[in-house]
This record gives C-alpha cells, sequence and structure tokens, in this order.
C-alpha cells in the first residue's frame, strides 16, 4: 500500500490531512502533512520533509512508494518536494486540493503509477463551475428563506 505526503504553505497541509482522516479515518499512518512555514528557511523544510518521507516509506515495508503532493508548481513547498521525490519510489504532483487527495486516498492500494493518474484525473475532475439555475425539479425561490414582510431584527 502507498502512502501520501502533503507539503504546502502553512497551514494547508495539515487543513487537507484532517479533512481526508475526516472521510478516512483508517488511512490516518499512510498519510503524512508538512506545513511549510514562511519563517522557515527551505533547507529546513526540505530536511523536515526527508525524515517524513523516509518515515512513510519505511511504514509500509520494502515495496512501500509515496505520493508526494504539493500546493502550487515552483512555490517553496513544491520546490522542496522536487529535491525529495526520486522518480522510482516517490512521485510528485502539484496543485493538490481535496478531491484530489480523497481519491489519492481512495487508490493508495493501486501501483503508484495508477494512483498518480488516479490523484490527477480526481483533482481535475474536482474543480468545476456550478450553475447558478435551480435543479429542474425545484423552484428557485425569488427570496431567502426570510419572507421579506418579516421585519425580525
Amino acid at each position: 500500500m502507498n502512502s501520501i505526503l502533503i507539503v504546502a504553505h502553512a497551514p494547508l497541509a495539515h487543513a487537507l490531512r484532517q479533512c481526508a482522516l475526516h472521510v478516512f479515518p483508517d488511512c490516518e499512518a499512510a498519510l503524512a502533512a508538512l506545513d511549510v512555514q514562511p519563517n522557515v528557511s527551505p533547507e529546513e523544510s526540505l530536511g523536515a520533509a526527508r525524515i517524513l518521507l523516509e518515515q512513510q516509506l519505511h511504514r509500509g515495508g520494502a515495496r512501500s512508494q509515496v505520493l508526494v503532493l504539493a500546493d502550487v508548481f515552483g512555490a517553496t513547498p513544491c520546490n522542496v518536494a522536487q529535491q525529495l521525490v526520486d522518480g522510482a519510489r516517490s512521485r510528485l504532483v502539484a496543485g493538490v486540493n481535496l478531491p484530489m487527495l480523497l481519491r489519492a486516498v481512495t487508490y493508495r492500494h493501486e501501483p503508484l503509477d495508477a494512483q498518480v493518474q488516479r490523484a490527477i484525473a480526481g483533482g481535475t475532475a474536482g474543480v468545476m463551475q456550478v450553475a447558478v439555475a435551480a435543479p429542474l425539479n425545484q423552484v428557485r425561490r425569488k427570496y431567502s428563506d426570510q419572507d421579506i414582510r418579516d421585519h425580525q431584527q
């Protein structure tokens, strides 16, 4: 089973981890997070990230692999993560969002290449414009829940 390491600007990494644990409480050991703080040097962040990556690799045994998810390509968290991954036992995907993370957790039992593709597909499919029109079976109200004749304060 693959592990996941989220590397993002503080406090996003831990917030995403908590959201994923809300949906998948059984994946706590397979999901690590590093919040990159603005007052910490990239070298210090890299050191902390290396420790987390090694912990995730050792948890899964000799054949374990880690999917590293970063928030913004070209920003410090992604640059730190790029120095971590080796392309064999670990891969990096930038642009993490909650749909991407949930998809990655769902498919953590698949080979790393497949998990990467599913994570990217989940992240992409999770971004959409939501229609303003009412659903077909509902009437759109002209006013909010409060009737305009109510003068509650």
